[in-house]
Parts: structure tokens; C-alpha cells; sequence
């Protein structure tokens, strides 16, 4: 909820967005507000005192209107450049270049030169429905659309938001992903450079993501508890190495290494690991930096089409760790927390996926008895 401060002149407004709106009843008896929010309170109040001079010195003019001319692209810059998350802490470098993309490529090119408040919902609906790109393309560009107007209502910038279709920043699966069967696993995994190994293990068992996975240290790995520590992961941004906590403070997480898998982690260690506490688990042979996702996916295809999966993808190994923990009994809670996702939605669709496959089993067992009685 905003927070208002009223001062003996003006009134200093803090927007949700953790910036500052300054306004004040002028001579003409009506409240002009600042032709910009303000990241600090003082610069609000410096705005409002200099509005206070001019009227002292009569030289004070009713400001021209400007609410109406602000450009989407004027105002989404502004946006972009502040935007945090709820927290309060700034978004991550590859979300602003995420974000910054879709800006440009997909809501700029339409409503870039428009006055916030020109923009209808038939425009957004047309526009949406003219997005010839991929279903979460069209997803997020639409989502961020929606966040940019949303904070221009917050911010007295337009009256409403025109953003209205609902359900059009969500995403449906358009192909669903079979898990990995345990043979299958196994036979990707001998498939695979003995470097590379522990990576397709660790990212279907303990259920990673690549960025975790390739970001592991010895550091990381507690062999005797049997506990992989993760605490970062490394993307990549217009080809430069990023390093960075996980997106969200589920990401930061310990995960129990089934068993099974254990002998693999020591050999792992001893034969292929750089060495030293910081010494990368696995790694880019001529650069000694983290593991790029080409040299790995090369060696992959490969391995799954051996083992006659060519429609797995890495991140399907991921897909695969969830489903198995679902099947062995996990709850949501468990399933959040061994995935490091802060909301259950995900975690609830490993949960479904199970619940179907055993309503099929459960219809095979059937008509197995029914073709038992009926010979």
C-alpha cells in the first residue's frame, strides 16, 4: 500500500515501486503533481520546495499537462531502470536483458511512440493476437506489458490498466515431456565422456538445473552427509559468464544425494574435479572456466539417441529427478524445496503428471483381470 507524507507545502507520496511521487495545491487551487517520480525522498522535497519559491516570488506558471504525453517507451526505459523485485532488491542482469529484448522486439515496435493512456484493450487484444512468435514468447511479452501498465495505474500515469485478457500470460505446454525411464538413464549416462557423467546423474536424481549443475564446486559437495549445497548458478549474457545467486531465496537450497549415487560423486572427485575448494566440478578443458551448454549438448545428443530418446532434452533430465521424487512419495512442500521453486504451481504439475500415469496403470491392472476372467 502507498505510503503518503503530507509537509506544511506539497505532499510526498512512496509508490509501491519504492519511488517517490511529489505533488501540491498550486495558486489556481489545483494539485499538479511532478512530471516524474523520484528515486530518493529528498529529491521529492526538493522538487516541492522549488515549486513553493516560485510562488513565493510570484513568478510561478500552471505547468503544462503531461500525464497524456508520455510515450510507452519513455515510461517503460524509466520502468525497466528501477524495476526491483518484491523484495526490493534489483532484478537480475539477465531478466533486465530479457525483458529488454522483448521491449524491443515485441511491444515497442506497436505501441513504443504511444501516449500511455492512447493504449485501449482492443489495441492490446490486436496486438496480442497478431504475435507470431512461440506460446511463451507471446506469454511473457504480454506478462511484461502487463507489469509496465500495471505500475502506470500505480503511478497515476493512466486510470486503467488495459491489459486484460485473461489467462495470456500463462503458458500451456504444447508437448509434453516423457520422463527418462531408470534404463534409459543409465544408458545416456555410459554413453556419456567419464567427465560428463556425474552431470547427467546429478541433474535427474537430485533434479538440477544446468546452471547449477555446471556452477558446482568442490565446496559445494558434502560427501559424508551425503548433501549438495547449492548456492549459485552461471548463465550467460550475450556470451559473457554471469555468476549469481539463484533467482529466488528457494534457489538457495541443500539437497540429499540419493545413495546410489554417492560412489559415483567421490570417483567424480577424485579423477575429474579441479582441485582446491573452489575447483569446479565440471569444466571447459581449454578455458578451465564452467562447462559451456554446447561441448555438453554435443556429447548428448549423441548418448540419447543411442539410447533411443532423441526427444529429451537436458532440461528434461530435470523434468525427470521431479517426476521420480513424485512417484517415491514426495509432497508439494518436499517437491518445492528439492526443486528451489517459491510457489507450489510447478511442483504441483510433477504431482498430477504421477497421479495420471498411476490412473493408467491402475486402468491396465483392469483390463489385465478382465482378459484373466474372460479366458
Amino acid at each position: 500500500m502507498a505510503k503518503n507524507q503530507r509537509r506544511s507545502f506539497g505532499k510526498i507520496r512512496k509508490l509501491p515501486s519504492g519511488r517517490f511521487q511529489a505533488s501540491y495545491v498550486g495558486p489556481d487551487l489545483n494539485r499538479h503533481t511532478a512530471p516524474s517520480t523520484f528515486e530518493a525522498r529528498i529529491d521529492a522535497e526538493e522538487w516541492c520546495a522549488a515549486r513553493r519559491r516560485e510562488i513565493m516570488g510570484d513568478e510561478w506558471q500552471p505547468p503544462k499537462v503531461r500525464a497524456h504525453r508520455i510515450t510507452l517507451d519513455t515510461y517503460a526505459t524509466s520502468w525497466l531502470a528501477t524495476r526491483t523485485t518484491p523484495k526490493g532488491e534489483p532484478i537480475k542482469r539477465r531478466t533486465r536483458s530479457h525483458y529488454r529484448y522483448l521491449l524491443d522486439m515485441h511491444i515497442l515496435p506497436t505501441f513504443g511512440t504511444l501516449p500511455l493512456r492512447s493504449i485501449t484493450p482492443a489495441m492490446v487484444r490486436a496486438w496480442h493476437a497478431g504475435l507470431a512468435d512461440t506460446p511463451s514468447v507471446r506469454a511473457h511479452s504480454y506478462a511484461l506489458l502487463n507489469a509496465i501498465l500495471r505500475t502506470a495505474v500505480t503511478d497515476d500515469e493512466v486510470t486503467k490498466n488495459p491489459c486484460q485478457i485473461r489467462g495470456a500470460s500463462k503458458t500451456t505446454r504444447v508437448k509434453e515431456i516423457r520422463p527418462a525411464t531408470i534404463d534409459e538413464l543409465a544408458a545416456i549416462t555410459a554413453a556419456m565422456p567419464d567427465r560428463m557423467r556425474l552431470a547427467i546423474q546429478l541433474s535427474a536424481w537430485c533434479a538440477l538445473r544446468f546452471g547449477e549443475v555446471t556452477e558446482l564446486r568442490r565446496r559445494d559437495v558434502d560427501v559424508k552427509a551425503g548433501v549438495l549445497h547449492i548456492r549459485r548458478g552461471v548463465v550467460r549474457d550475450n556470451g559473457e559468464v554471469i555468476v549469481d545467486r539463484p533467482k529466488s531465496a528457494a534457489g538457495v537450497r541443500d539437497i540429499a544425494i540419493p545413495p546410489h549415487v554417492l560412489p559415483m560423486v567421490r570417483q567424480h572427485l577424485l579423477d575429474h574435479a579441479q582441485i582446491g575448494q573452489d575447483g569446479l566440478l565440471f569444466y571447459a578443458p581449454t578455458t578451465g572456466g564452467q562447462l559451456p551448454h554446447s561441448s555438453l549438448e554435443w556429447h548428448w545428443r549423441r548418448a540419447r539417441r543411442d539410447a533411443g530418446r532423441d526427444d529429451l532434452t537436458l532440461h528434461g533430465l530435470r523434468h525427470t529427478g521431479a517426476t521420480m521424487a513424485a512417484q517415491a512419495g514426495a509432497t508439494i512442500k518436499e517437491l518445492m524445496a528439492r526443486l528451489g521453486h517459491a510457489t507450489p504451481d510447478m511442483a504441483m504439475r510433477y504431482q498430477h503428471e504421477t497421479a495420471e500415469r498411476d490412473r493408467a496403470l491402475a486402468e491396465r491392472l483392469s483390463r489385465m483381470a478382465a482378459a484373466s476372467d474372460a479366458g
